[in-house]
């Protein structure tokens, strides 16, 4: 069989795939976290992390102003930005996981790892931040040499690690991480790392063009041994109800064969990967998440009951699609406007390892009810509500008719409420009782 043949197969078995039914989504809090809220390095941190965002401008080369409040970089204080990760605590606060800082190893070098205790209060439209626990690893766990390697108390930066899930798991944090990928333990109430894991899949150490053990070859010399993408390593990290086994998820797919791993009908597939919690070792069991188009990603994974979780995909733009740029870009219109922004409910009941997971039933973030008129941002006349970030990272369910959603606004980077302004931290909580009752028959 060719290769045009064989493509031509795929592609129409991947139109052929029926879609998971929607269900609606009513919005009943808006909370918000303003973009410039800045935190203050602990005191024993060293100078050099005072201020953020020295190496953001072109080429990631170092600027000499003076720090101030934001967003002009550098930025007087540690940015709270953008929540990679969300869990519920049960008593209306929520542990959220900041990202790697700017968006890549190279410009991140000031920023801190950081995870927080924050408590929307829906009424007043506010989200406080309850405490703040910075990652540091005094006993040198971390087995590669990092931002502050010559300092004593050894914080961690976005030049080392990239953190994007989490789940908590008696007294540590045990998160799952872009760049190796690798998965870190740390203690919850310190932040002082305990364990560090690399990412093994089938036999194999899982390594992205980001990993700090990979040395690139001289030109002309055979590439490196890496099978996942830049940037799409961990993303989501969901664990099991019982608390006995975490399933951390890729956000890209793994080079297999000479080709990024698909399903049977074409599609792109993710792995989801399966580890004990109190050994953290993995079982070698994996799944397969189909992604609804080859340039989608996830952006959040968690659990709701002992098979099924809810999972975040989207495409990569930002806006509202309905000011989309007609022609060549103008000021005031988006070039690439949200047009896939769903969280999926999953059931894995009956999927054997290795097999693709249901996708059961989903909503959609981009056309939401708000009858009462809630939102915050992005008001409407016509009663509809919309997420049209390019990153939504995290979801939670909250009870059993409510889950939360929050967006990673990448800061300070990311205009989807206004092609002009910042995005803002946003918490919602949906009221979604049907969807939450769909599984696989």
């Amino acid at each position: 069989m060719t290769r045009t043949i064989l493509a031509a197969l795929l592609a129409t078995a991947a139109a052929a795939h029926a879609d998971a039914p929607r269900f609606d989504a009513v919005l009943k809090g808006h909370a918000i976290l303003p973009a410039d809220t800045l935190l203050d390095a602990p005191e024993d941190a060293p100078a050099s992390l005072r201020a953020s965002g020295r190496f953001t401008g072109e080429g990631n080369r170092r600027d000499l102003s003076e720090p101030g409040d934001g967003p002009a970089m550098p930025l007087a204080g540690q940015p709270l930005q953008g929540f990679s990760g969300i869990k519920a605590v049960g008593d209306g606060s929520y542990v959220v996981l900041t990202d790697n800082g700017f968006g890549t190893k190279r410009n991140s070098p000031d920023a801190m790892l950081f995870f927080s205790v924050v408590t929307p209060d829906f009424d007043a439209g506010t989200v406080a931040v309850d405490r703040t626990v910075f990652l540091n690893d005094p006993d040198r766990v971390i087995p590669f040499p990092i931002v502050t390697e010559a300092t004593d108390t050894r914080y961690l930066t976005g030049a080392d690690l990239d953190l994007e899930g989490f789940q908590l798991v008696g007294d540590h944090i045990v998160i799952g991480e872009e760049f190796g990928p690798f998965v870190i333990v740390a203690d919850r109430e310190t932040g002082r790392i305990a364990e560090f894991h690399e990412t093994v899949v089938d036999g194999r150490t899982v390594m992205s063009p980001d990993n700090p053990f990979i040395q690139l070859p001289d030109p002309g010399a055979d590439a490196p041994e890496y099978d996942a993408k830049r940037s799409r390593g961990f993303e989501g990290f969901a664990g099991s109800v019982d608390g006995q086994l975490l399933y951390p998820m890729l956000e890209g797919p793994l080079w297999r064969d000479g080709a990024w791993e698909t399903v049977e009908d074409g599609r792109t597939a993710l792995r989801i990967l399966e580890m004990k919690a109190d050994s953290r070792e993995w079982t070698g069991n994996s799944w397969l998440y189909p992604l609804e188009a080859e340039n989608h990603a996830i952006g959040d994974f968690n659990m709701i009951d002992e098979t099924r979780g809810l999972v975040i995909e989207c495409d990569g733009g930002q806006g509202d699609a309905e000011l989309a740029c007609e022609g060549e870009a103008t000021e005031g219109c988006f070039e690439n406007p949200a047009r896939f922004k769903r969280v999926y409910m999953i059931d894995m009941a009956g999927v054997e390892a290795g097999e693709p997971v249901h996708k059961v039933a989903h909503i959609d973030l981009l056309d939401m009810a708000d009858p009462d008129g809630i939102a915050r941002q992005g008001k409407r006349e016509d009663g509809r509500f919309t997420f049209p970030f390019v990153t939504i990272e995290d979801v939670d369910i909250v009870d059993d008719s409510h889950i939360i959603v929050g967006n990673d606004n990448n800061y300070p980077f990311s205009m989807g409420r206004d092609m002009n302004t910042q995005d803002d931290n946003e918490l919602i909580l949906l009221e979604v009782g049907d969807f939450l009752k769909a599984r696989a028959e």
